[in-house]
């Protein structure tokens, strides 16, 4: 069985430089991203934008955590199915989420984190929780920090629709950093997080 529908991604590749040119993303270091093999990409949370925007910019599919109460909303629940996402019951330590993600990431996906674990205020960033830190201790693969600013100016929270060809979103992606399976969760989930603001 397919983690995503690979037809879906195939037309949405063709398609995402409109997307790109709507909403003015101006990207920097795409090449950081593994063109295959396992790898989590790990960036900062301001909008519900932000998952689309970085599946805009990247090489290869990122399959994203999603809390599980979006999966059962008309029409976005079926979208995010077919594009991959992952769900997560974000009311306690979510065990099923976690193995399904090891199980892709070993199977050489690229899977998409926010450390945050919810969207920031605009323009600040939240504490990190640990995850990310675990998910990484698990599995061995890169992680790629990424910087999103912008898009809590074109789909800031209480928005219904983004407010396209008014703000620019820029896009900022870190070189690979990896971390010793035996570092404390914790430590990484805080070093991953500090790479993501410094970008």
């Amino acid at each position: 069985m397919e983690s995503y529908s690979k037809k879906g991604y195939r037309l949405f590749f063709k398609i995402r430089p409109l997307f790109k040119s709507l909403l003015r993303i101006h990207v920097e270091g795409v090449e950081n991203i593994p063109e295959k093999g396992g790898c989590i990409i790990a960036s900062n949370h301001r909008s519900h934008l932000d998952p689309f925007v970085l599946n805009t910019i990247s090489p290869r599919p990122i399959l994203f955590m999603a809390k599980k109460e979006l999966f059962s909303v008309p029409v976005l629940g079926w979208i995010i199915k077919k594009a991959g996402a992952i769900p997560v019951n974000r009311n306690k330590r979510d065990i099923n989420a976690l193995k399904r993600s090891i199980e892709l990431l070993k199977s050489g996906e690229c899977v998409g984190i926010f450390p945050e674990g919810t969207r920031a205020k605009p323009k600040t960033f939240r504490k990190p929780q640990s995850g990310v830190g675990l998910l990484v201790s698990r599995t061995d693969v890169p992680v790629i920090p990424v910087r999103i600013d912008g898009t809590d100016d074109v789909f800031p929270v209480g928005s219904k629709f983004p407010k396209i060809l008014k703000f620019p979103i820029r896009v900022k992606i870190g070189k690979p950093l990896y971390f010793d399976e035996k570092e404390d969760y914790k430590d990484i989930s805080e070093k991953i997080m500090e790479s993501i603001k410094s970008l």
